[in-house]
């Protein structure tokens, strides 16, 4: 093991340290006021938003082979890695300025920042998989990749259960459902809903909408690389 990987080894294994903690005081105060609102919220909404959510992420996710490089062979960590965090600082940057725009353009425009936003999360995954060596054309890549992306997104609780079974990956994905609308896509969209409802509300404000969508949008891509980055470490330095 080079002195790379040592580092690499060093750093994912303090992040694993704090993908186990349980939740703080403030987290178990945030889920329980989340959880009331949702219980306010009609069962047809929660219904309608889990589809449109879905069907975004499968278009996303079965449509980016067209336009994303094979996986890559033959590099070391430190080559991955350094493609990897050029490709976070561009996603992060683009997703930066786009939710400045939106978030300048008053409600109706903030309101697309969701979905561009969704889409500029999961094309970043993508490519980093693709980096990592990982083919997303296999089933059981695409469900690891919507795992990485709710370790990113969910409550303490939530995220912790998630990283117990991306741990032990090999014996997880032996027992997959065939079919990918047996994802529990409703859990899927209300943790990530939950997660980001306090910091991309604001970006629907007139005057500060700007800077909130550019400061929200660029520290939720710098979290989703940074936990794809030790997802896939976790993997290669096994």
């Amino acid at each position: 093991m080079d002195s790379y990987e040592l580092y690499a080894k060093a750093e994912l294994a303090r992040w694993q340290a704090k993908m186990m903690k349980g939740p703080g005081l403030f987290s178990k105060l945030s889920k329980k006021t989340q959880d009331k609102m949702n219980a306010l919220i009609p069962e047809k909404v929660h219904k309608a938003v889990t589809v449109v959510i879905k069907q975004m992420i499968r278009a996303v996710l079965f449509g980016a082979k067209y336009t994303t490089a094979k996986p890559s062979v033959g590099l070391s960590l430190l080559e991955r890695e350094l493609v990897v965090k050029e490709k976070i600082k561009f996603y992060r940057s683009t997703a930066a300025v786009e939710g400045g725009i939106t978030g300048a353009g008053g409600f109706f425009l903030g309101l697309a920042d969701f979905p561009l936003l969704l889409t500029i999360k999961l094309k970043l995954l993508y490519e980093i998989a693709g980096v990592y060596g990982f083919d997303l054309n296999a089933y059981q890549e695409r469900v690891y990749l919507l795992h990485i992306f709710e370790l990113a997104f969910s409550s303490r609780r939530h995220s912790r259960d998630i990283y117990q079974k991306i741990a032990d990956w090999e014996r997880s994905s032996a027992t997959l459902p065939d079919d990918i609308n047996q994802f529990n896509w409703r859990k899927f969209q209300q943790e990530y809903r939950d997660y980001i409802d306090l910091a991309k509300m604001a970006q629907l404000l007139p005057v500060v909408g700007a800077p909130v969508g550019i400061i929200a949008n660029y520290t939720l891509i710098k979290k989703l690389g940074t936990t794809a980055m030790n997802a896939y470490r976790m993997r290669l330095l096994s």
